[in-house]
């Protein structure tokens, strides 16, 4: 394979994320390797130089490579994407880790929180990789829908890093004139920013399914952010990266954007669909429904106060009725704003 550019790069993950960082590195001529958990998929993305599952119209340009294998993946790689969904991030990698060069540069664009353990991806990457890897990883999160992404859309997102020189180099691969990347070093507020939007998208969707305006919409996700915001702070996150692109930029567009699979399952459940069906029915991953478990367990853990996720997790793991929650919810002790 032969391209203007010397950068080689892996992309774990052919979803719609994961195939449309792709393509934003092939547009900068890079050569990449695109992992494929299904063997099936690689093939046909190599044959029909189109991914038949996610974002189908798009044309797979020559200089992407499509397989199933971890060592075609990811050895000899400058640069490599990690976009599996959360659920399946620690296990991937464990498989994927020997085959990890030594000075590859990991970002992860995958949004969630561990179920069972509350580990955020960063984390989980630091359990998994040895410890001479932890200082290469960056976290990207921001409002960014995939579909955008692929038509060039001008977009921003966040890089963070604990190492800021590697973010730096994160942001010099990435960027384009429509993908504009910004540096952070709050590595944990950009990844709680971009998981926890995801369970206000999915309350925000059932108000909105519910027709219950733009006043609650407006309220829900205000008060959403000021759950985010406590959390992380609790957690020990900077407050200020809950106001930038990882943040509050992220939460307005999954709650409000069509696009967003969080805010359809919230706007179906709204509706008066059972919430067992609304889920069977997804063809790809709403990372917010398991973020929804794994952030009401870390908060109950740490004595965090977040009714809307409290009341999301009733709604989706109890059974509660959608209607009774919004009630809850609008029924609690009044307080001052900055509780």
């Amino acid at each position: 394979m032969v391209t203007a550019n010397p950068v080689r790069c892996g992309v774990l993950g052919a979803g719609s994320f994961g195939t449309c960082l792709a393509l934003l590195l092939a547009e900068r001529e890079y050569a990449v390797d695109l992992w494929a958990r299904d063997p099936k998929l690689a093939d046909a993305i190599n044959r029909h130089r189109r991914n038949p599952r996610y974002l189908t119209e798009f044309r797979i340009p020559e200089c992407i490579h499509a397989t199933s294998s971890f060592e075609e993946a990811l050895s000899e790689k400058d640069l490599i994407l990690s976009v599996v969904p959360s659920h399946s991030v620690r296990e991937t990698w464990e498989r994927a880790a020997p085959y990890l060069p030594p000075d590859a540069l990991i970002v992860s664009a995958t949004k969630g929180i561990e179920i069972g353990t509350g580990k955020l991806m960063s984390q989980v990457l630091q359990e998994v990789l040895p410890p001479e890897k932890h200082t290469h990883l960056v976290a990207l999160s921001g409002p960014s829908f995939a579909q955008e992404v692929a038509e060039h859309r001008p977009t921003g997102i966040s890089l963070a890093s604990a190492n800021e020189s590697f973010a730096i180099a994160a942001q010099s691969i990435l960027s384009t004139p429509s993908f504009r990347c910004y540096t952070n070093s709050d590595v944990l507020g950009v990844e709680l920013g971009g998981a926890l939007k995801n369970v206000i998208a999915i309350a925000v969707g059932v108000c909105d399914g519910m027709e219950l305006g733009l006043n609650t919409r407006a309220t829900m996700m205000t008060r959403g952010l000021a759950e985010i915001t406590r959390l992380g702070v609790r957690l020990g996150a900077n407050p200020l990266t809950f106001l930038g692109l990882s943040g509050i930029g992220d939460l307005m567009l999954t709650c409000t954007g069509d696009l967003s699979r969080n805010r359809q399952v919230g706007l179906e459940i709204g509706r008066g669909r059972k919430v067992d069906e609304v889920l069977g029915s997804l063809t790809q991953v709403a990372e917010g429904v398991r973020t929804t478990q794994s952030t009401y367990e870390v908060a109950r853990k740490l004595g965090v106060e977040m009714p809307i996720t409290e009341e999301t997790y009733a709604v989706l793991y109890e059974g509660k009725d959608p209607k009774l929650a919004v009630q809850d919810l609008a029924r609690r002790q009044l307080r001052s704003e900055y509780e």
